[in-house]
């Protein structure tokens, strides 16, 4: 079963039972056209507003978007299959991530002066236009919501293209919008095939690219943005590594890989994909997190007990099980799981492969699901190199009680984010972003304000 897409429709298929959720027509060339004249139009106005009305609407939007969480949160659940305890988190963060950028998002505007000979100068940040979005399904409402509010911000207008199988989360979006007072065409949903995407990317209107998802898909936004000269921004996912060393709080460190791995039934690009523990303690560390993992409940994801539900799509599921296999048949040994689940739904046994090596499939390959890889090394420079050893490099972890061998370690990982002695996270107060083929440009911050903007140059008064 395909729960992509038909030719005419998107499809959003139940991944817990396999029944059609939603069926949305794909948009017309000339529907296409009518949304971009929308969003080019109201950017006229937007861009004008001032900052601090744009984030007045923040705080409405806010408002709106915990109006409507439960239904937005259920929409989540049955489209991807996300834990609903998980959806409405969701949720919330996005509200909070609307208060905290009406709060603190001005600011991030604010000209800035510099000293220049025989004059005066400051750096001005202009919006650029309507901001192509397309979208990944694993977060529905955090992943477009943490680009677009600070996209919005800036002055800009959003164009989302939302996976094909949640397109009833991304209208739904698109209403809190609507209910918190933005106008018409300042967040604007398309929902349109790959020649749609490439249409609107090559349009004149749209201004800039960002994408969220598999590295083929960046190499080709990325190469119709570059051929069209438009910037674009990259997050294409990771193999992230989370590095226990021998002085690790043991306890803690499970709990965190246990989280770090498996939420979202371990479909989250900053995932803890590949746990590299230092060998002296490798074996109290799986002892302990195999037993973790058994005890975790999977099932039905409408239930409040669930952690682990079902995997988004079913194609995905036989994708991850060929992985898993291959990583056996090259000598890893299966302490947990392996397994489809028989069913109409798309589950997937929480998995723990040990005896994993850098030359095995979930070690070179990014594991899109519930799968734990337990990799030995020798020491913490042997960990550092099998960190980096990795086409990927998005986020990282290192647990340790000692503050100068984590500072040493943080300097030498080829990521764009690591966190001591905690799992990776997404949060509005600091950057999001990879390097290697996660990707590249930010999100978040005031990196994701500025992303989107012409910092344009005002030099007055040059003698």
């Amino acid at each position: 079963m395909n729960a992509i897409s038909s030719q005419t429709h998107a499809l959003s298929i139940n991944p817990a039972n396999g029944e059609t959720v939603g069926s949305y027509p794909y948009e017309t060339a000339s529907q296409l056209d009518t949304a971009l004249n929308r969003a080019t139009g109201a950017f006229r106005t937007w861009r004008r507003t001032p900052v601090s009305q744009r984030a007045e609407l923040l705080l409405g939007l806010a408002t709106a978007l915990r109006g409507q969480a439960e239904t937005m949160a259920q929409m989540i659940t049955l489209e991807m299959g996300k834990p609903i305890a998980q959806a409405r988190a969701e949720i919330e963060k996005c509200a909070q991530l609307s208060e905290w950028y009406a709060a603190q998002g001005p600011a991030m505007l604010e000209p800035e002066p510099t000293l220049v000979d025989n004059g005066t100068a400051h750096i001005e940040y202009r919006p650029l236009g309507p901001i192509l979005a397309v979208m990944p399904w694993n977060f529905p409402v955090w992943q477009v919501l943490r680009g677009a509010v600070p996209t919005l911000l800036a002055g800009n207008t959003y164009v989302l293209k939302h996976a094909p199988n949640v397109m009833g989360s991304a209208y739904l979006i698109q209403q809190a919008f609507q209910k918190a007072g933005f106008i018409e065409g300042l967040f604007e949903v398309i929902n349109v095939t790959t020649e749609g995407v490439s249409s609107a990317i090559a349009d004149p209107r749209i201004a800039a690219v960002t994408l969220t998802g598999s590295v083929r898909a960046g190499i080709a936004i990325g190469s119709q943005a570059g051929a069209a000269l438009k910037k674009c921004v990259l997050e294409l996912g990771g193999s992230d590594p989370f590095i226990v060393l021998n002085d690790a709080d043991l306890d803690a460190a499970v709990q965190a890989a246990l989280i770090g791995r498996f939420q979202n039934s371990g479909q989250v690009c900053a995932a803890a994909k590949r746990l590299i523990i230092e060998a002296g303690v490798v074996e109290a560390f799986t002892a302990k997190f195999v037993e973790a993992s058994r005890a975790m409940v999977m099932g039905d994801p409408t239930s409040a007990d669930t952690y682990v539900g079902p995997m988004a799509r079913f194609d995905l599921r036989d994708e991850l099980h060929g992985q898993v296999q291959a990583t056996l048949q090259e000598g890893a040994t299966l302490l947990l799981g392996g397994n489809k689940v028989a069913g109409a739904g798309n589950y997937y046994e929480p998995t723990v492969l040990a005896d994993v090596t850098d030359q095995m499939t979930s070690f070179k390959q990014e594991l899109f699901g519930p799968v734990a890889s337990i990799i030995t090394a020798r020491d913490a420079d042997h960990a550092v190199a099998l960190a980096n050893d990795s086409e990927f490099g998005l986020t990282a972890s290192i647990f340790t009680t000692d503050a100068a061998k984590a500072r040493d370690i943080a300097n030498q990982l080829e990521t764009g984010g690591i966190f001591v002695n905690a799992f990776s996270v997404s949060d509005p107060r600091v950057a999001f972003g990879g390097v290697k083929k996660s990707g590249f440009g930010r999100e978040l911050s005031h990196f994701g304000v500025r992303e989107f903007c012409n910092a344009q140059t005002v030099w007055r008064d040059r003698k």
